[in-house]
C-alpha cells in the first residue's frame, strides 16, 4: 500500500470516527428570514399556600360562630371538659370586641324526645355556658343572657342522625352592638379625611 493510499485511508478512518459527534453537535443554521428566540424557559410554577385552617371562633355580622360544637355529658346540662378550651376561646372573641354589648346564648334541641323536655334540657345548657362564662372564664354577667328554644329551630333534618346532632347545639347572637362612627370629610379632589370620632 503506497503512502498515498494509506494517508486516505486514515483520513477515511477519522472521519468516519468523527461522525457520531458530528450527529449530536448543535447545528447552525444561517437563514437571514430566522426568528431569534432569547431568554430562558419558562419560570416553575409556584405552589399555592396551604389554606389557612378554619378558625374555631368567629364573629359574622350578628353571631359568634363556633365551629365546633360544645360538648354536653348525655342528656344533660354538664359541660364536659374538653369544651372547657373552646368557651375560654369565645370569651377571648368577646373581650377582643368591646364593640359587642350583649349576647344572648341560645340552646337548641334535635326533635328527640318530648317538646318540654327538649325545651327544658337547651334552656339549662344555655344557662350553664352563661354561667361557665360568666364565672371561669371572667365575662361580665350583665352582657349575657342565656334563652333555651328547644326543638323550635332547627337548621337541619330532624329525620336523620346527622341533622338531629346539627340541631342539637348552642348558638351565640349578638343582640347588641355599639360600633364607633367616624366623621369624614371629603376634599374637592375626592380624598377622605378623619375630622372625628364620636
Amino acid at each position: 500500500m503506497n503512502v498515498h493510499n494509506k494517508s486516505r485511508l486514515i483520513a477515511a478512518g477519522l472521519w468516519m470516527a468523527s461522525l457520531p459527534v458530528l450527529g449530536c453537535a448543535p447545528r447552525v443554521f444561517s437563514d437571514t428570514n430566522g426568528i431569534a428566540i432569547l431568554g430562558s424557559g419558562p419560570a416553575p410554577v409556584a405552589e399555592p399556600p396551604p389554606p389557612e385552617p378554619q378558625k374555631r371562633v368567629e364573629v359574622r355580622e350578628n353571631k359568634i360562630v363556633i365551629n365546633e360544637k360544645i360538648q354536653f355529658a348525655l342528656d344533660s346540662a354538664k359541660i364536659l371538659p374538653v369544651s372547657h378550651d373552646l368557651l375560654n376561646e369565645v370569651a377571648k372573641v368577646i373581650k377582643e370586641h368591646p364593640q359587642i354589648k350583649k349576647i344572648e346564648i341560645e340552646g337548641h334541641a334535635s326533635a328527640e324526645g318530648s317538646d318540654d323536655h327538649n325545651l327544658k334540657l337547651s334552656d339549662k345548657r344555655a344557662k350553664a355556658v352563661l354561667k361557665y362564662l360568666s364565672g371561669e372564664a371572667g365575662i361580665d354577667n350583665g352582657m349575657l343572657s342565656a334563652k333555651g328554644y328547644g326543638e323550635t329551630r332547627p337548621i337541619a333534618d330532624n329525620e336523620t342522625e346527622e341533622g338531629k346532632e346539627k340541631n342539637r347545639r348552642v348558638e351565640f347572637t349578638i343582640v347588641e352592638a355599639e360600633f364607633e362612627k367616624t366623621k369624614v370629610e371629603i376634599d374637592e379632589k375626592g380624598n377622605e379625611k378623619v375630622i372625628g370620632k364620636g
